[in-house]
């Protein structure tokens, strides 16, 4: 090395200070990748993206193949420096030799190629995988050899190096991913995606119509209250009972019924004929599942029941399908009986509305884990049931009482709180005190 030029030592010096740079930055890049990207691009035919995925199969190996060649190049740049201080200054310059190359070590074989690695994983990864691929099957024995050590600690430590990185993400990590998708998906297909994930959360009883709320048809009326029941039905699809609406029939389609009147006359007879039997769900069944279930019952309405048998109330499939898509009008808050604009832009709500409708309707963030009314969510807050002219602020949406009763809240009225500089806004206030 004494003959060698000095010219020529520099030089292999920032060869392999640029090798370091590649060995760092190629590490960061492979194993920084999208494996969902990666995994597209692959099955498209991508041959890089192809070779890469292969690669992180085995990341023991990789990484071993990786660390082999750039410790490698390292300590060669190491010496180099040695070699280079000895002859401009000596012994005296190998410290601050020593001291240079860590610096620009640092600087241009670590922290830059890395940082660009992670900002730009597949402009060094695949370029990176065709080299490393042969690069693998010319040092194996080697690879093997180190692995050979390293593998038997991390099983020591219970480890299995062959497992792999598990790429599968849980519904919250799904979640996730949707929401910060951004412009790549529409926010209208967003919403329906995590509205699916959300259907695992909910069971029937959070979206069914409550047993006071259902219309249905006592077969013990006089055939003129029946048609006029009929006639005046929100739903075409009615529930059928006798004399008491635990005492269930079936569940008979209102188009059935006018075809029994016009041939036979709607008799009790003929509408017991027309009557499908009912369907029962039980309450704790989760949306998803109810929704499959519809499918394969092929069945559109069902009848929730607790444990011990109850009517509870009623489901139906425009209801499940409006919980993925939303309401099915322009503007939820002006279509839900429930909730009325009133002067002052303020709104009043009938607080026998479900939290769910009142969350979708408003854009609301009301808890949905315990009491599913927002009448049943008052008396939780209150503890309490508060006289008309009570005003609350119920997870930051201030509302005033309207109207109660001694079985609870009827009526709320929404109103913002009047603002005031300096001024605190009162979580609770009332014209009676409220214990």
């Amino acid at each position: 090395m004494s003959d060698f030029p000095l010219a020529g030592l520099f030089l292999a010096l920032f060869v392999l200070i640029l090798l370091s740079g590649l060995f760092s930055g190629s590490e960061t890049a492979l194993l920084t990748l999208n494996r969902y990207k990666l995994r597209h691009m692959a099955d498209q035919g991508h041959r890089g993206a192809r070779i890469a995925r292969k690669l992180l199969d085995r990341p023991d190996r990789l990484i071993g193949l990786i660390l082999l060649g750039n410790n490698f190049v390292n300590i060669m740049a190491s010496s180099l420096a040695t070699i280079i201080a000895l002859r401009l200054g000596g012994e005296a310059a190998i410290g601050l030799a020593a001291g240079l190359l860590t610096l620009v070590i640092l600087i241009f074989a670590e922290v830059a190629p890395k940082t660009y690695a992670t900002l730009h994983p597949a402009r060094l990864a695949f370029p990176a995988a065709y080299v490393y691929a042969p690069l693998l099957k010319l040092l194996y024995p080697i690879v093997w050899f180190v692995n050979l050590f390293t593998n038997g600690l991390l099983r020591l430590m219970g480890i299995a190096p062959e497992g792999g990185q598990e790429t599968a993400l849980s519904r919250e990590e799904l979640r996730t991913v949707v929401s910060e998708a951004g412009a790549m998906i529409p926010e209208r297909s967003r919403s329906m995606l995590l509205a699916i994930l959300d259907l695992e959360r909910a069971t029937v009883e959070d979206i069914m119509i409550p047993r006071h709320e259902v219309e249905g048809i006592d077969i013990q009326d006089s055939q003129d209250e029946i048609i006029r029941s009929i006639r005046n039905a929100n739903y075409t699809r009615l529930p059928l009972f006798d004399g008491s609406i635990d005492n269930l029939i079936g569940v008979f389609h209102a188009r059935n019924a006018l075809h029994a009147l016009v041939e036979k006359g709607l008799s009790k007879e003929h509408l017991r004929e027309i009557a499908r039997e009912p369907y029962f769900v039980p309450e704790g069944t989760p949306l998803y599942q109810q929704l499959l279930n519809f499918q394969r019952v092929r069945q559109q309405i069902g009848l929730v029941v607790d444990e011990y048998g109850d009517f509870l109330g009623l489901i139906t499939l425009t209801d499940l399908l409006e919980e993925i898509v939303g309401e099915f009008t322009t503007d939820p808050a002006d279509n839900i009986e429930e909730i009325h604009r009133a002067e002052g832009g303020s709104l009043l709500i009938d607080c026998g509305i479900g939290l769910r409708d009142l969350n979708r309707a408003l854009r609301w963030e009301l808890p949905t884990d315990g009491p599913k009314t927002l009448n049943g969510l008052i008396l939780e807050y209150l503890e309490t049931i508060p006289e008309p002219g009570t005003s609350l602020k119920l997870h930051d949406h201030p509302m005033e009482i309207i109207q109660s009763a001694e079985s609870g809240v009827k009526t709320v009225k929404v109103v913002p709180w009047p603002t005031r500089k300096g001024r605190r806004e009162p979580e609770r206030r009332s014209n009676r005190a409220v214990s």
